[in-house]
């Protein structure tokens, strides 16, 4: 189980990136969205996509989830 996050302003493709909370991409406290505790990015990533149309994983912290 991890902490995960979400880039509050998506990267050049438009795509909001989802993180875990040790993640060297994470983005600074003012740039990101706390998506709650959870077992896998792919829940994170349902999370994420309450909000944002765009979402992928960090190809870094959450590869099973980078798709793009």
């Amino acid at each position: 189980m991890n902490h995960y996050y979400v880039n509050a302003i998506p990267e050049f493709t438009g795509t909001h990136e989802v993180h875990e909370e040790d993640c060297p991409h994470l983005p600074g406290v003012s740039d990101r969205v706390y998506l709650g505790f959870f077992a896998n990015c792919g829940d994170a990533l349902r999370e994420a996509k309450k909000e944002y149309d765009r979402v992928d994983g960090c190809r870094i912290c959450s590869p099973a989830c980078h798709k793009h």
